[in-house]
C-alpha cells in the first residue's frame, strides 16, 4: 500500500531553514521563516508566560482532559482580546485548537460540511498553507487581487474588482492585521467598503488573525475583525497565539464561529466540538491556560502588553532603519514601503534570481517570493542587508 504513495512537495520555508542550517558561513543571515527573534536572534519567552507557568505549575494538580472545544475561559479571554464587545456573545461558538493553523484547518473543514459548493476567496498572495490546506480538502478556491509587485503596496481597485465576482454563498478569507506575506494592511475606510461589498454579495467572511498586536496596536489590530463581527449574521475567525503570546511550541490557537442567533450557535458549537473529536479528540490546554492565566490577571496582562508593545514598536524602528539604509544605498525611495507596512514581514519586490544571489553571494535567506521576517533585522546586520540588496538590482 505505501508503495503507491507519491512524493509531495516540499514546504519552502521549512526547506530554507534546512539550508540555512547547512550554511557554514558565519556570515549568514536568515530573513526566512516567520518566528519573532530579540536582536540577539533568540525567540524568548514572555516575562507574564514565564510567571504564568510558575504559578501553573505550583497549583496545577491534574492533567485530565478539559472538554472537546477547549476550556471556556480560554473561549472567554480570547473573545474579549480579538472581538471586544462587537458581538452578542449567545451568538458565538469557540473552540481550541493545536495552534492557528488547526483553527484554519477546522474552520475549512466546517464551511465544507455546511457549504459543499462554497468557493474560498483568498488574497493574491496569501499565506502558502492557506492553499495547501485548501488544496488538501479538495474545496474551491479563487484568488482575489491584493497586491501589486511593482509599487509594493495594496491594489485596493483590483482587490474590489475581483471581489465583485464572488457568488452568494461563497467565503471570503481576509487576513485581520499584519498581511502575510506582504505586510500590507487595509486601512479602516477599505475594511469598510470591503464589509459593504461583502454584504451585497451575501457572501461570508472568514478572518484568520495571526499576528494581532504586532502591527497597530491590540485594539487597531482587531479594527476590521470587530467591524465585520458587528454586521455580519456568519462569520468564521481563526486566531493564533503563536506569536503575540510567543507560544510557538505550545501550539496554541482558537475558532471564533459567528452564527444568526443563539439557537444557531449551539448546532455550530456542536458542529466543532464534532470536528476537534475526528481530528485529534481534546485540543492542547497547557499553551491555552497560561493565555487565559495572563488576560485574567491584571498584574500579568499589564506586563504582557508592556511586552508586546515593545516587540510592536522594535519592529517599527527595523522597518525605518531598513528603508533609510536601502534609501541611502540605492540613492532611491523604492524601498520606503518598509517603514509603511506592519507586521513581521513584507516582500521586498526582488526577483527569484535576485533572491538566490543574495543567498548564493551573501549568505542571506529569505524567501523565494522576497519576503523578508523583519524580526531577523537587527542594527549590525542592517547595513549588511542594504549594501547587498543594493548590489543585487544594481
Amino acid at each position: 500500500m505505501l508503495n503507491n504513495l507519491k512524493p509531495l512537495p516540499a514546504d519552502k520555508i521549512l526547506m530554507l531553514s534546512g539550508l540555512f542550517r547547512a550554511d557554514e558561513r558565519s556570515t549568514k543571515i536568515d530573513l526566512g521563516v516567520g518566528v519573532y527573534k530579540d536582536a540577539s536572534g533568540h525567540t524568548p519567552i514572555m516575562r507574564a508566560v514565564k510567571k504564568a507557568e510558575k504559578q501553573l505549575w505550583e497549583t496545577e494538580d491534574t492533567k485530565t482532559y478539559t472538554s472537546l472545544p477547549g476550556d471556556a475561559g480560554f473561549h472567554k479571554a480570547m473573545a474579549d482580546v480579538v472581538l471586544a464587545d462587537s458581538v452578542d456573545r449567545a451568538r458565538l461558538a469557540c473552540c481550541a485548537t493545536p495552534g492557528g493553523t488547526g483553527a484554519i484547518h477546522n474552520v475549512l473543514e466546517t464551511i465544507k460540511m455546511a457549504n459543499p459548493d462554497t468557493t474560498v476567496w483568498v488574497s493574491n498572495p496569501t499565506w502558502g498553507n492557506h492553499l495547501s490546506i485548501l488544496k488538501h480538502l479538495g474545496i474551491k478556491f479563487e484568488a482575489y487581487d491584493y497586491f501589486d509587485d511593482d509599487t509594493c503596496a495594496i491594489d485596493f481597485t483590483g482587490m474590489i474588482a475581483s471581489l465583485q465576482n464572488v457568488q452568494a454563498g461563497d467565503t471570503v478569507l481576509l487576513h485581520g492585521c499584519c498581511h502575510n506575506p506582504t505586510g500590507a494592511n487595509l486601512n479602516q475606510t477599505q475594511w469598510n467598503q470591503v464589509a459593504d461589498l461583502l454584504l451585497e454579495k451575501g457572501a461570508t467572511p472568514f478572518i484568520d488573525i495571526a499576528y494581532q498586536g504586532f502591527g497597530d496596536g491590540l485594539d487597531n489590530d482587531a479594527y476590521g475583525t470587530r467591524l465585520l463581527a458587528s454586521k455580519f449574521d456568519e462569520m468564521m475567525i481563526a486566531a493564533s497565539c503563536s506569536k503575540n503570546f510567543g507560544i510557538y511550541r505550545e501550539r496554541t490557537g482558537i475558532v471564533l464561529a459567528i452564527s444568526a442567533d443563539a439557537d444557531a450557535a449551539k448546532i455550530t458549537q456542536g458542529t466543532l466540538s464534532y470536528m476537534n473529536r475526528q481530528n485529534f479528540s481534546f485540543p492542547p490546554d497547557h499553551g491555552a491556560r497560561l493565555v487565559t492565566m495572563v488576560l485574567s490577571d491584571p498584574a500579568l496582562r499589564a506586563d504582557w502588553e508592556a511586552e508586546l508593545e515593545e516587540v510592536r514598536s522594535g519592529m517599527l524602528v527595523l522597518r525605518q532603519l531598513l528603508a533609510d539604509a536601502l534609501r541611502s544605498e540605492t540613492g532611491s525611495d523604492r524601498f520606503g514601503f518598509i517603514a509603511e507596512h506592519r507586521g513581521m514581514f513584507s516582500r521586498l519586490g526582488l526577483t527569484k534570481d535576485q533572491v538566490l544571489e543574495l543567498r548564493d553571494t551573501h549568505a542571506i535567506y529569505m524567501v523565494d517570493d522576497s519576503r523578508i521576517n523583519i524580526a531577523g533585522l537587527n542594527r549590525k546586520n542592517v547595513p549588511i542587508i542594504a549594501k547587498a540588496v543594493a548590489s543585487v538590482i544594481s
